[in-house]
């Protein structure tokens, strides 16, 4: 009985490599959403930045921003 081998999925926290590689694959999908979330804004015309409640300064300074901030 004492040869039975432990053959359970180790978990991610006994494989820290795989926890940076979600983390980073996060991180990278985070700002490509940003990305594609400014690109939107910056194809509202005034009408309907005006219906968001978003001034023009406001989109000015989101779309000045890195993708990664």
């Amino acid at each position: 009985m004492n040869s039975l081998q432990d053959v359970s999925t180790p978990s991610v926290r006994s494989r820290p490599y795989l926890h940076r590689v979600r983390a980073l694959l996060s991180g990278l999908l985070t700002s490509l959403e940003r990305a594609r979330t400014r690109r939107l804004l910056a194809q509202l015309d005034d009408r309907q930045l005006s219906d968001l409640g978003i001034s023009h300064a406001e989109r000015i300074n989101e779309l000045d921003k890195p993708f990664w901030r």
